[in-house]
Order: structure tokens, then sequence, then C-alpha cells
């Protein structure tokens, strides 16, 4: 994600849209997009419309590449932060659903500086949709240690 609000054409709608306070010096203050974005149901939809189908293309790119390798990787993983929000779900041949309690969530949020935490989640499915749309479902209520396992679990099932 972060590469596509690097691209001039992603910074200059947003600038023309919510003003220079977006890109001060020309790189996109993630924060205040989030202000905007998530201060209407209206402004979200727009900066949706505008974001999910550059990160499509992106992935189609990625996956383009990867069927170029020879021999071809034996999986590919691809982080999409609202994968069934967005209806991509389709274009993978698996999901997994990394899901945690909301208040442990909030939290982590927090501490990585989102703004908006609970506009953000409000936009979001619950924990449970998500699971009950994803082919495995990994729960990231402990460690990083613990998701890591439990990830590699998901893998090696992928693998066999």
């Amino acid at each position: 994600m972060g590469e596509l609000y690097r691209s001039a054409d992603l910074r200059d709608a947003l600038v023309d849209r919510w003003g220079e306070a977006m890109a001060p010096d020309g790189v996109v203050d993630r924060t205040a997009v989030a202000d905007r974005a998530f201060a209407s149901v209206e402004e979200r939809r727009w900066l949706e419309g505008l974001v999910w189908p550059r990160v499509a293309d992106r992935i189609a790119q990625w996956r383009e590449q990867l069927e170029r390798r020879r021999p071809p990787p034996p999986a590919a993983v691809v982080e999409v932060p609202l994968l069934f929000e967005a209806g991509m779900e389709s274009i993978f041949e698996a999901t997994v659903a990394v899901i945690a309690d909301e208040q442990l969530r909030a939290r982590r949020a927090a501490a990585r500086g989102h703004a908006r935490v609970a506009e953000r989640a409000a936009a979001q499915l619950s924990q449970d949709e998500k699971a009950s749309r994803a082919t495995y479902v990994v729960r990231n209520d402990a460690d990083e240690v613990q998701l890591e396992l439990a990830l590699g679990d998901v893998i090696r099932s992928l693998r066999a």
C-alpha cells in the first residue's frame, strides 16, 4: 500500500480532492488522508474507488512476474488489508483471515499510529464475517512467534 501512496497520480488525486495538506512537500501524509477519508462514508468510498483498483492492478502485475519465473515459486502470499471489503477474494486460490479480539486490534492499530481507529473498524467487515469467508482462519491474540507458527501451518497446508 505504501508503494501506491508514493505514486504521483494518487498523490495528485488526493491533493485535487482534499488540498495541499494531503501531501506536504510532495509526500502523502497518510494520517491526514485517514482523517479525511474516515470523516464520512462518501469520502471513504471515494478513496476506496481510487485505491482498490490500483491494488488489484499491482497484484496482477506481481503475479504475472511470478508466473514468468522458472521454476515458478511453489506459493505466493499477498497481504490485502481489506480483501473481502474490496471484493478481491476471487482472484486468489485461497484466503487467510488473521483475526484477533477487537480491543486488541484497536490497541495494536493505535500503537502503529493509525488515525481514526474506531472509524476504520466500523468501515470493515466483522472478524466473524471475515472468518466465515476465508479459506483459513488464524487467530492473532498472542505474540508474533505464535502468529508465525500458525501461518506456517497454513503454508504447509497450502503446499500439500
